[in-house]
C-alpha cells in the first residue's frame, strides 16, 4: 500500500509540474507582448532583453491607435466577423441538422463530400473562389457574362461570402444534432411541426453548446484572417485590423512597441468572445463524438 500511495504522490506532483511548464511556454509569449509594448524605444532595442520597463510607457497605445484609421480598421473587422458569424450560424446549423435528421437520396455522398473538404487546405481553393468572386456578373462593374469589372473584390460581401459555409461547421452542426433522440421528432410530428418549426422550436434552442463551439471557431478565424483580406482589398478604407498591423513598418525599422501595443488590441475581442462562451466550448465539441 505505501508503494502505491508513493507512486500516486510521485505522479500528482509530476502532473503539477507539466502544468506549470505549459502555463509558462503558454504565458511568458503574452507577458513578453504586454512588456515590450510598454517599453520605450530605447529598451526595445537594447542589447540586453528588458522585461520589465523602467517607466511603461502608455502613450504606446495611443500612438498605435493614430497609426492610420484605426477607428475604420476595427469597425471593418467587426462588421466581416459579425456577419460572418450570424450567417454561418444559420447555413451551419441549417445543413447539420439536415444531415442528421431529413432522409434524402445522396445523403451519404453530402456527407462524404462534406468531411472530405477537411481535408482540402483553405490556400487550395484561394484562387478559384477569388476567380468566382471577381467574375460575378453585374458586380463591381461587370457585364452579365462577368467581365470588365472588379465584381466582389474590395467589398464586404468578398470578404465575408467565403467565411459563412465550411465543412468544420457543417460536420459539427450534424455530429451534434445526430446525437439527439429521434423521439423529439416524432413528438413534433404529433404536435403538427413541420421540419423548419421543429428545428426553430426544438432543436436551435437545445443547440447552445454547439453554437457556442462554432461561434469561437468562426470569430477567430474571421478576425484574425490576414491572407484573404489582403488579396481582396485594395484601398485603405476596406482595411482590416490584421492587415493594418503591418503598417508598424518605417523605412525597414518595425516599431514593435506599437505593434505589440496594437496586436494586444487587436487580441481583446477574442480574449471576450472565448471568456462568454468558455461554459459551452468544450462541451459543443464533445457531444456527438461518441454517437452517430
Amino acid at each position: 500500500m505505501e508503494w502505491r500511495i508513493k507512486v500516486e504522490r510521485l505522479f500528482k506532483v509530476f502532473t503539477w509540474v507539466v502544468i506549470l511548464l505549459l502555463l509558462v511556454s503558454a504565458g511568458f509569449p503574452l507577458l513578453v507582448t504586454i512588456s515590450t509594448s510598454l517599453q520605450s524605444h530605447s529598451e526595445v532595442y537594447a542589447s540586453s532583453p528588458v522585461l520589465l520597463p523602467a517607466e511603461p510607457q502608455w502613450h504606446n497605445y495611443v500612438d498605435a491607435m493614430q497609426n492610420g484609421n484605426w477607428g475604420r480598421y476595427l469597425l471593418n473587422s467587426a462588421y466581416v466577423t459579425l456577419w460572418t458569424l450570424v450567417l454561418s450560424l444559420v447555413i451551419n446549423s441549417m445543413a447539420g441538422y439536415a444531415l442528421a435528421r431529413i432522409r434524402f437520396r445522396g445523403r451519404g455522398a453530402v456527407l462524404v463530400l462534406t468531411l472530405a473538404g477537411l481535408m482540402i487546405p483553405p490556400q487550395v481553393t484561394m484562387i478559384p473562389v477569388f476567380t468566382m468572386l471577381r467574375s460575378v456578373p453585374l458586380a463591381g462593374g461587370n457585364d452579365i457574362l462577368g467581365q470588365g469589372g472588379t465584381g466582389m473584390m474590395n467589398t464586404y460581401a468578398g470578404l465575408i461570402l467565403p467565411y459563412i459555409a465550411g465543412s468544420f461547421g457543417v460536420f459539427l452542426m450534424r455530429q451534434y444534432y445526430v446525437s439527439f433522440p429521434a423521439a423529439l421528432d416524432d413528438a413534433a410530428r404529433i404536435d403538427g411541426c413541420g421540419r423548419l418549426r421543429t428545428f426553430l422550436r426544438i432543436y436551435v434552442p437545445l443547440s447552445g453548446p454547439a453554437f457556442a463551439s462554432l461561434c469561437v471557431t468562426k470569430f477567430t478565424g474571421a478576425w484574425n484572417e490576414y491572407t484573404w483580406p489582403l488579396v481582396m482589398t485594395h484601398t485603405d478604407d476596406m482595411k482590416t485590423v490584421q492587415i493594418a498591423l503591418t503598417m508598424f513598418r518605417d523605412e525597414g525599422e518595425i516599431h514593435w512597441n506599437q505593434l505589440m501595443a496594437a496586436t494586444l488590441v487587436a487580441s481583446v475581442p477574442i480574449y471576450i468572445v472565448f471568456l462568454l462562451t468558455q461554459k459551452y466550448f468544450i462541451s459543443g465539441l464533445l457531444v456527438g463524438s461518441v454517437k452517430g
